[in-house]
């Protein structure tokens, strides 16, 4: 199956590089995605180029695909399930939860000259960063691009109920999946309160396993999409 990667803010394709060995090895053919305004150097990208992009690559797929997002893009896979539910056999958020109808995108940071850069560690102090060594730090910061204000401000716009019945898999690095379970049964994730199938499964990581357990994370991919 092909497995459609998509990484939060400030990453582009390459980060998924030892997760997509992982899933070539389990017979999978994994798509790391490099988004408009995630590393080809346009920062007036908005956040309909991006879901057009990621619409782009679902349309090429031979068949039914899996749409895995991270962090932000969590959102970004819940906006491509609402476009295509037809086409996806699954959604896979790791280490985020999808925003609602209305609501900014990811406007988290403060935006200078048109984009908003990484803001450093400190905001990812804790659970979120503790299994980062001082190298993978530098290297994440150093290869971290900035996010065209049009994508980090752009409004979340879902319209088909038929997002719903497209089954989610919630991967939880820096959260366990009963904490999961408790923001969702609580109305907090209202997108995911109205799904039809949510599954939980924990990984022991930080915010960025793709980085830290590549290994761990491709299993978890290759069995959520091996599974009806």
């Amino acid at each position: 199956m092909d497995i459609l990667l998509i990484g939060g803010l400030w990453l582009n394709g390459s980060v998924w590089g030892r997760v997509a060995s992982g899933l070539e090895e389990r017979g999978h053919r994994p798509v790391p995605l490099t988004l408009p305004g995630q590393g080809d150097g346009s920062v007036s990208a908005t956040l309909d180029d991006q879901v057009e992009a990621v619409l782009a690559a679902v349309d090429a797929a031979p068949g039914q695909v899996t749409v895995v997002g991270h962090s932000a893009a969590c959102t970004l896979a819940w906006l491509v399930a609402d476009r295509r539910p037809q086409r996806l056999a699954k959604v896979v958020l790791i280490g985020g939860f999808p925003s609602p109808h209305g609501q900014s995108y990811a406007d988290f940071f403060e935006v200078r000259d048109g984009v908003m850069p990484f803001p450093g560690w400190a905001p990812f102090e804790g659970p979120d960063a503790a299994d980062l060594d001082d190298e993978a730090r530098r290297e994440l910061a150093a290869a971290a691009i900035p996010v065209p204000a049009g994508v980090a401000r752009g409004v979340v716009r879902l319209a088909d109920e038929r997002r719903f019945d497209v089954p989610v898999l919630v991967v939880c690095p820096e959260f366990t999946p009963a904490q999961a379970r408790e923001l969702i049964d609580a109305g907090d994730v209202p997108e995911l309160a109205r799904a039809k199938r949510v599954d939980l499964i924990d990984i022991d990581s930080g915010h960025w396993p793709m980085i830290t357990e590549p290994a761990e994370l491709a299993r978890l991919l290759a069995a959520a999409a091996d599974a009806p």
